[in-house]
C-alpha cells in the first residue's frame, strides 16, 4: 500500500455525503481493495445480489474494473454494474500518483421502478437469488435523476481533492512505488527505459509493470512521456529564447522528430505553435 488514510476524520466526511445524497460511498486503496465504506452495511438490493457466489464475485470484479478504467481516464468514470445499477468511480491523485479511489454506487436512475426491474430481472436471471425479495428491494430503491447523480459526483470529485489537500491521504515515503516515482521526477533526462528502471530498483519487468499500472493507471513508458511533455510545456513558457532542440534535450527526448510528434499528439499543437499561444 502506497498511502494511508485518516479514517477517523474521513468518517464524518463520508457520513455528510451520505446524509446529503443518500448514496453509498466507499474508499478503495490503489490495489482496488475496499477499506472504508459508508454506511458499512450495503443496501438490501446489493446484499441480496451478493448471496449468490457468482454474483458476489462479479461485484468485486466490477469494482476493480471501474478503478482501472478511472485510472486510465484520469477522471471520474460512470458505469452500470453487472446487476444494472448506476455507479461512479473517481481516482484520488497526489501529484501524478494514484493513491486510491472513491466509488459511489447502488444508484437507481431508471424512469420508473418497473422499467428498472425489467432490466435488472434480465441481467440477474441466471443468479440463484430470491426473485420476489430482489423485486421488492428493487422497488424500494429511490429513483434519482441523472442531474442529481451528476451533482453528487461533482461533490465526489471535490472530496477526492480534499483528501490530499487536507492530508487525509498521506504517502508512505518508504514504499517502492514512491521511490520509483521520485526517481523518475528527478531524472527525466536520464535513461528511464524499463531495463534501466529494473536495474535501478532490482526488480523484474513484470513487477515494474504491475506497480506502474496500479500507481499511474497507464504504462510506465506513457507515464514518463507525459511527464517529459509536461516539463517541455514549462520550459517553452520559461525559456522563449531556447530552440526546440534545446527544450527536447532538457526533457530527456533524444530524438528531435519524436519529440515533435509526441508533443503534438499530447497537446494538439507543435511546440512552436504551443509557445506562440502562451500568454
Amino acid at each position: 500500500m502506497i498511502s494511508s488514510f485518516d479514517l477517523e476524520k474521513l468518517g464524518p466526511l463520508f457520513q455528510d455525503f451520505y446524509t446529503l445524497t443518500g448514496i453509498h460511498i466507499s474508499l478503495f486503496n490503489e490495489k482496488y481493495e475496499e477499506i472504508f465504506p459508508y454506511p458499512k452495511e450495503l443496501p438490501s438490493f446489493c446484499r441480496l445480489i451478493r448471496t449468490d457466489p457468482e454474483a458476489g464475485s462479479r461485484c468485486r470484479s466490477c469494482d476493480r474494473e471501474s478503478c482501472r478504467i478511472a485510472a486510465k481516464k484520469h477522471r471520474i468514470h460512470f458505469y452500470r454494474c453487472h446487476a444494472g445499477l448506476m455507479e461512479a468511480c473517481t481516482p484520488i491523485f497526489m501529484g501524478e500518483m494514484i493513491v486510491g479511489y472513491i466509488i459511489v454506487g447502488n444508484i437507481f436512475t431508471y424512469q420508473s421502478h418497473q422499467e428498472g426491474w425489467e432490466v435488472i430481472s434480465s441481467l440477474c436471471k441466471d443468479y440463484q437469488i430470491d426473485r420476489k425479495a430482489l423485486r421488492q428491494a428493487c422497488m424500494e430503491r429511490p429513483i434519482l435523476t441523472e442531474n442529481y447523480v451528476l451533482a453528487a459526483c461533482h461533490i465526489l470529485e471535490a472530496i477526492a481533492s480534499y483528501l490530499c489537500n487536507e492530508r487525509l491521504a498521506i504517502l508512505k515515503k518508504e514504499d517502492l512505488h514512491t521511490r520509483i516515482d521520485e526517481y523518475i521526477f528527478q531524472n527525466l533526462t536520464k535513461d528511464l527505459s524499463v531495463p534501466a528502471l529494473c536495474r535501478q530498483f532490482s526488480i523484474g519487468k513484470t513487477y515494474l509493470y504491475e506497480i506502474t499500472n496500479s500507481t499511474y493507471g497507464i504504462g510506465v513508458a506513457e507515464h514518463i512521456r507525459n511527464l517529459r511533455i509536461k516539463k517541455a510545456k514549462e520550459l517553452l513558457a520559461e525559456h522563449r529564447d531556447w530552440t526546440i532542440a534545446q527544450v527536447a534535450a532538457a526533457c530527456g527526448f533524444q530524438d528531435y522528430n519524436y519529440f515533435i510528434s509526441a508533443f503534438k499528439k499530447n497537446t494538439g499543437y507543435s511546440p512552436k505553435q504551443y509557445q506562440k499561444n502562451i500568454p
